[in-house]
């Protein structure tokens, strides 16, 4: 037996022995060094003399732990884990484990057999990231880190969607999630609604440069350097901060990444594919995710505001544009023209600026001062056949069948319309 096939205390044990039998030193002397009584040492030179090095191995080297499982325990473990948790991370992997199978193994255990046998990758095995550090906010509701995550949530049984995450900075507590087609501003509106009426205002939001949150474009429609999700929370007192780079957000970004884990296989093992169950599914998910993950605030005090009395939230989250009044009465917008109804109100806005709010269930209000105008459309994607030749008097009932043809046709308005992502389809009503 070589040195070199010993551990370091069984070395350690061989050169005390070898100081005894040389009468280097005593055996009082030798106990004293190795930790052992007297009797254990004379124990250990009756060994050493008649077996030499080997005699002192431990006879338990290759032999399994009394508290081992046993190869057949093991066996179907894996098999288990390999057949429906491939892709699990061994805590969520003995946690499935334990609730639906009833095979309760430590996390530990989970991991060194799934690591022997391929299935996962030691956290050295893998590339590390490198970020920069910052301290949490002290409060709730002092930061509020936003973000939409892109994802096939259902895997193959579901159309690709994005999931709108509200997390907060100070506890990492989730505090909104949402399906959603897609990232458009009406969806954006919808969730934060949804968030306010819930928790209140918090202090501040922190996205990435979206176009959703910051104008990117010089000359963007407005041209106040503000876009229609920056105006809603600034109307609510609420403001907005982009961070330069995601890594800066490192909060929500991380829970992206535990989301796209978990909350899919979640919903793989309940069976969901849909947005609509998808989204039933989130509170009760969410609970338990921050009954796991969610940490203790600095502070405990609430900084979230609630909503006041002057908060209009229906008219916060429209889409606003300002037009100009023609002389004729008339302004446009989504390529509809729209004719304001002539009165006391209307007639001295010639020339005068108006804003249109267009509401995310598909409502449109012009108003002037904050006064709704009555107005009436005309449809200019609405046209006649250039070549109907009619008499005057039979105009009015082939204009009426044409127009009930076309209703029948898919005409598409403006792309740049934001009716067209994430708005309902209710159709334009007059004040």
């Amino acid at each position: 037996m070589t040195v070199l096939s010993m551990s370091r205390p069984e070395i350690d044990r061989v050169h005390v022995l070898r100081d005894v039998v040389a009468e280097r030193i005593t055996a009082r002397d030798a106990s004293q060094l190795l930790g052992v009584t007297r009797r254990q040492i004379f124990r250990l030179l009756q060994a050493y003399r008649s077996g030499g090095p080997a005699a002192l191995l431990s006879k338990k080297r290759g032999k399994l732990s009394n508290r081992s499982y046993s190869a057949v325990v093991r066996t179907e473990a894996l098999a288990l884990i390999k057949a429906n948790y491939a892709d699990f991370g061994p805590t969520l992997a003995a946690e499935k484990l334990s609730e639906r199978h009833g095979l309760h193994f430590g996390v530990e255990t989970v991991r060194r057999w799934m690591l022997a046998d391929g299935i996962w990758q030691d956290r050295r095995q893998r590339q590390r990231r490198a970020y920069q550090p910052r301290y949490r906010r002290d409060c709730v509701g002092e930061l509020i880190q936003i973000d939409g995550s892109e994802h096939r949530w259902f895997e193959d049984r579901g159309p690709q969607c994005t999931l709108l995450v509200f997390i907060d900075d100070a506890t990492s507590r989730l505090m909104h999630l949402r399906f959603v087609e897609t990232e458009s501003t009406f969806d954006y509106f919808a969730a934060t609604r949804a968030y306010l009426q819930r928790y209140g205002k918090p202090i501040a939001f922190y996205s990435d440069k979206h176009a959703t949150f910051r104008v990117n474009k010089v000359g963007a429609t407005g041209g106040d350097g503000m876009t229609q999700f920056g105006r809603a929370l600034d109307e609510l007192n609420i403001d907005i901060i982009c961070a330069n780079t995601p890594q800066a957000k490192g909060r929500v970004e991380r829970a992206n990444g535990t989301l796209q884990d978990r909350l899919v296989k979640e919903m793989r093992l309940a069976g969901i594919s849909t947005i609509e169950a998808g989204n039933a599914f989130l509170p009760a998910f969410m609970e338990d995710y921050n009954r796991r993950f969610a940490k203790a605030p600095f502070n405990e005090k609430d900084l979230h505001r609630p909503l006041a009395e002057l908060d209009d939230v229906d008219d916060a989250f429209a889409w606003k544009e300002e037009r100009t009044v023609s002389q004729s009465l008339t302004l446009q917008y989504d390529k509809v023209l729209f004719i304001l109804e002539p009165n006391e109100l209307t007639n001295s806005l010639a020339r005068q600026r108006v804003t249109v709010f267009d509401y995310p269930d598909g409502r449109l209000v012009i108003k002037h001062h904050g006064r709704a105008l009555p107005y009436r459309t005309f449809d200019k994607l609405q046209q006649v056949d250039q070549a109907a030749i009619v008499e005057n008097k039979r105009l009015g009932p082939v204009l009426a069948y044409i127009a009930e043809q076309q209703k029948l046709l898919d005409m598409n308005r403006s792309q740049k319309a934001p009716r067209r992502r994430g708005q309902g389809k209710g159709l334009f009503k007059a004040a």
